[in-house]
């Protein structure tokens, strides 16, 4: 089965589905865009690391590890003073959960040129680590280096820009590292197609296109998303009863 959806489809923001979406999406990024940059420029996956409670696990799509974080360890015997008195505990023990972004990088200086930031439901939803990529961001906005920063999903508030923004689906930020503080915002519709993406690299040089759609629609096919995706089920987060509607005939369509 093919993407049933012209752009973004909205079962693939489920968060037990989405972050292994997120790292796909980014490898095949990567892969469309090596070759329009090459030999100038290399794409690196960079990596970051959170410390998450059990709860917070299941909150960004990772019941699995929050499962095995509260099994109950076995009891042990008690010896010596312990037997009077003492009661078995458990202690709170933060999992480490991984996220993936990519970089375009000069081959000759190894210097940071580009950014590309996937967001996902750590960015968006937990306050701590949302602050800990605002941070990360807000570094990446006071240097040169550019950024392309790409959010597919409905949950959570946008991300700041100063002044206002159109209210929107979806958004993609492209922010040139010699353009600032202006910057292009690609606001867009569940209905729309995901617009075609300028690549920044250097002040002056031709930028490269970003198919993120047929990028997003070709990984969608090659992963059979579609044996995953209860479309029985309403998406998470729900859409809006006319959209509902709409996209419960694309997809009844498609099968």
């Amino acid at each position: 089965m093919n993407c049933p959806f012209p752009g973004m489809d909205p079962w693939l923001e489920h968060p037990a589905l989405w972050p292994d979406v997120h790292d796909r999406l980014l490898a095949a990024i990567s892969d469309e865009i090596t070759p329009l940059v090459a030999p100038r420029y290399y794409v690196a996956l960079g990596r970051r690391t959170y410390l998450l409670q059990p709860d917070d696990l299941v909150f960004v799509g990772r019941p699995d590890l929050a499962v095995a974080s509260q099994s109950p360890a076995p009891p042990e015997r008690p010896t010596g003073r312990e037997a009077a008195g003492a009661v078995d505990v458990e202690v709170l023990v933060s999992d480490e959960v991984s996220e993936s972004y990519l970089e375009v990088r000069d081959v000759e200086t190894g210097a940071l040129v580009t950014a590309l930031e996937l967001l996902s439901a750590a960015n968006k939803l937990h306050r701590e680590h949302c602050e800990d990529y605002e941070r990360k961001r807000q570094r990446i906005l006071d240097s040169r280096t550019s950024l392309i920063e790409v959010d597919l999903l409905r949950a959570g508030q946008p991300m700041p820009l100063a002044g206002g923004r159109p209210r929107s689906d979806y958004r993609v930020l492209v922010s040139r590292g010699w353009t600032r503080p202006r910057a292009k915002l690609y606001a867009f519709g569940l209905r729309e197609p995901i617009p075609a993406l300028p690549v920044p690299l250097q002040r002056g040089e031709e930028e490269p296109e970003l198919r993120l759609n047929a990028v997003l629609h070709g990984l969608y096919g090659r992963a059979r998303f579609d044996l995953r995706i209860r479309y029985d089920r309403p998406p998470e987060p729900p859409l809006r009863e006319e959209d509902a509607a709409w996209a419960r005939g694309l997809v009844d369509a498609a099968r």
